[in-house]
């Protein structure tokens, strides 16, 4: 063969796979971090459960400077860039006081996890002054949950009594892990997970031989993994990494195995939060990325992130960089034909979620009984924006129809890949100072197909309005 022939050959095949790589990078689809902008969150508890990430935070207040913390939130996701805000499901404080013993203050670190039908969520919080861990109790993952048994599960004035971990191991024993600012703590749970089955024990962590940035200082985190137990946590304050230890046994000893992240100066606190879902590991913590764009001055006011974990072959960690270098890949898709609730988002700037409880209107001054509370986006201003990932578009797009309850009005415009990308069409709210009024309002759009990111962008002045959900309707 002509050598010519072969040149032009082979600079056509690795033109093919040049495109074909290209073709496949743009299909992926990358979450960034903080995963949460809505809010500030913080110890971040993940479960699966019915093939959904459950994400159970803590929540500082936006006016916070040391831990201002009154409630427990809820997100959840089934590709781990999207993620729905399902509002508040316990609390220490009015209107969503869970514990009437507790002194209304401090809804730290919790986990949840499910047995038996039910849904037990472990809150550490203050009782007569001192640290306590509380257990409230759901037939269902998003909750409300109730207080269980009245009374703290754990009090002993013991100052270090807080952020719980549980586990149930695969001959159904159940475990408790907690502790901060000195030894992390144990003990077996009984089956009905609302009482010890004995006595309360300090865990063995053996550290020799490992650096100063892995010691223990509070928020441990129990997983199991191929016959091998793990226990991450909070490492040396401040700033926080995240060390860890396994064993051959729930109850040790353990073996410190370094840090699966090292502290770094840009973030006081760290808290692990670790799960296996769709066949990848992950690990959740937090930093305080959000509340560094509008100061420079320390403030307890944290948003929580996420990575992929690996494991060498011996079952220790892969060493992660700090949470600014990290992405997740996104695992599935968004179906834009259904009803997506607005508070469903990858990232956003500007916007906050709300909550707020609807009645059935009988006559004006009646407010007649409870509907539901409804949860949505808030707090909109021109240029605002939220992003919805790895939306699939395989049938097309017709229109878009939105509910909205209008202030001042405003547009939202539908781009496609970027914030500034191609407009797919624009969707006019019309002034009317009903905040409360919620309406449908739909306009056609350009035809488009594939995977492609969203973007509502929202222009106009003063307080637009408030948006609950979404949907495109399918091309003819």
């Amino acid at each position: 063969m002509d050598s010519s022939i072969k040149k032009n050959r082979k600079s056509l095949f690795l033109i093919c796979v040049a495109m074909t790589l290209l073709t496949v990078l743009q299909t992926i689809c990358y979450g960034q971090n903080p995963i949460i902008q809505t809010k500030y969150t913080a110890d971040p508890a993940p479960m699966v459960y019915n093939d959904t990430v459950f994400l159970y935070t803590s929540h500082d207040e936006d006016d916070a400077f040391g831990f201002k913390m009154y409630n427990w939130m809820l997100y959840t996701s089934t590709d781990m860039v999207n993620w729905t805000d399902h509002g508040t499901i316990a609390g220490v404080k009015e209107p969503y006081r869970t514990f009437t013993w507790a002194d209304g203050h401090s809804a730290w670190a919790p986990q949840c996890i499910a047995r038996n039908d039910s849904f037990y969520l472990y809150c550490p919080t203050i009782y007569q002054g001192k640290m306590a861990i509380g257990v409230a109790v759901s037939p269902s993952p998003y909750g409300p949950f109730a207080d269980a048994i009245g009374k703290p599960l754990i009090f002993r004035e013991n100052h270090g009594d807080y952020d719980p971990t549980v586990f149930i191991d695969d001959d159904g024993q159940a475990y408790m892990y907690w502790g901060g600012n000195g030894p992390c703590y144990y003990a077996k749970l009984n089956e009905d997970m609302i009482s010890l089955a004995g006595d309360i024990q300090i865990a063995s962590i053996d550290f020799t031989g490992t650096p100063p940035e892995a010691s223990f200082t509070e928020g441990p985190w129990i997983w199991k993994r191929n016959n091998l137990y793990y226990l991450a946590w909070a490492s040396r304050c401040c700033p926080e990494g995240i060390g860890y230890a396994m064993s051959n046994s729930p109850t040790g000893p353990w073996k410190c195995k370094g840090t699966i992240m090292d502290p770094d100066d840009r973030s006081n606190g760290n808290h692990p939060g670790i799960i296996t879902y769709k066949g990848n590991w992950y690990v959740f913590g937090f930093n305080y990325a959000i509340l560094k764009q509008t100061m420079s001055k320390h403030n307890e006011r944290r948003s929580i992130c996420a990575a992929k974990m690996t494991f060498n072959e011996d079952g220790s960690i892969i060493k992660l960089p700090w949470w600014a270098e990290t992405t997740i890949t996104q695992v599935g898709t968004l179906n834009p034909y259904i009803k997506n609730e607005a508070e469903t988002m990858a990232f956003s700037e500007g916007i906050k979620t709300e909550s707020a409880t609807e009645w059935e209107r009988n006559i004006p001054w009646d407010k007649g009984k409870k509907i539901a509370d409804r949860l949505f986006v808030t707090a909109i201003h021109n240029g605002d924006y939220f992003k919805v990932q790895g939306v699939d578009f395989s049938s097309g797009t017709a229109s878009v129809e939105v509910s909205v309850a209008s202030l001042y009005g405003g547009k939202i415009e539908i781009h496609t890949d970027k914030i500034d990308g191609p407009i797919l069409g624009t969707l006019n709210v019309n002034a009317s100072g009903e905040g409360d009024i919620w309406k449908t309002n739909t306009t056609p759009l350009k035809n488009i197909k594939g995977v492609h990111d969203v973007f509502f962008v929202f222009r106009g002045e003063k307080d637009l309005f408030n948006f609950d959900w979404w949907r495109f309707k399918k091309s003819p």
